[in-house]
């Protein structure tokens, strides 16, 4: 096989000739002294992480995850072969699709999903994985909070995490953006009032609508958590999704400077 005919989800076989801590080289057959291919660390396998799980001299079959020629390189894909059926079902999946399962495990770092659709996982509790920005638009500490193992939820897809043999998935994508409905219900100047819900050495956070907090910049006077203010919008950054806060106190803007001082 001629290197420019190599292309990603190509399979190739090949002979491990080293084992290091980020990867492993492989010698292989179709394309002889032409290409070098390496299996990185994490796409060795899906159930023996590190490249502990191979040996120099082994007979390898690996999927061609992307193609350098002017490296001479080609990255590979152990776990693929070594999965096939999950390895297809995640790579036939397309950004926007919605899946639907059933919550599976919470963990510090997010959430496991068992799908209803395709092959189990050879080692996490689901294919499914939501990280813990995804799962809300609003602000939480704990994801039970927002999700419970058993619950049943229906998620929009992201990405095929190549690595962990996952769907990455989002729960807030299928659910309306607090902040678009902010920015369109709200404008600069109008005066709302709202608990303070977190004080830090730069300001306070003040929840000025379900899901929206804004920050209120070293304030005059020290506020607890939970304390009532009534401030005024300064700003609203869709891009940047923040809205600016300053007091507002005797129909004035504390903090805000006279138009002519511009």
């Amino acid at each position: 096989m001629n290197q420019e005919r190599v292309r990603a989800g190509d399979v190739l076989t090949g002979t491990v000739t080293e084992v290091g801590d980020s990867g492993v080289s492989v010698r292989l057959d179709e394309v002889g002294e032409e290409l070098d291919g390496f299996v990185g660390a994490l796409d060795l396998s899906w159930r023996d992480f590190g490249p502990a799980s191979v040996r120099v001299g082994e007979r390898v079959s690996a999927e061609v995850l992307r193609v350098n020629p002017a490296k001479r390189r080609v990255w590979l894909s152990l776990a693929a072969t070594e999965n096939p059926e999950l390895w297809a079902f995640l790579k036939g999946l397309r950004p926007g699709q919605r899946l639907s399962g059933t919550v599976a495990s919470l963990e510090t770092f997010g959430v496991f999903v068992a799908l209803d659709d395709g092959p189990a996982h050879p080692v996490f509790p689901g294919v499914g994985f939501l990280t813990m920005p995804e799962l809300s638009w609003r602000w939480f500490q704990d994801p039970a909070e927002i999700v419970a193992v058993g619950q049943r939820i229906t998620c929009e897809f992201l990405v095929f995490d190549t690595s962990n043999g996952e769907a990455r998935l989002s729960l807030r994508a299928t659910q309306p953006d607090p902040f678009r409905e902010f920015a369109r219900d709200f404008a600069v100047g109008q005066v709302v009032r709202g608990p303070v819900t977190k004080v830090l050495p730069f300001g306070v956070f003040v929840r000025v609508a379900e899901g929206i907090e804004g920050l209120v910049r070293e304030p005059d006077q020290e506020f607890p958590v939970g304390a009532e203010v009534t401030v005024a919008i300064r700003e609203i950054d869709p891009d940047r999704r923040r809205v600016t806060l300053v007091l507002y106190k005797d129909h004035l803007y504390i903090g805000r400077r006279d138009r002519t001082d511009a």
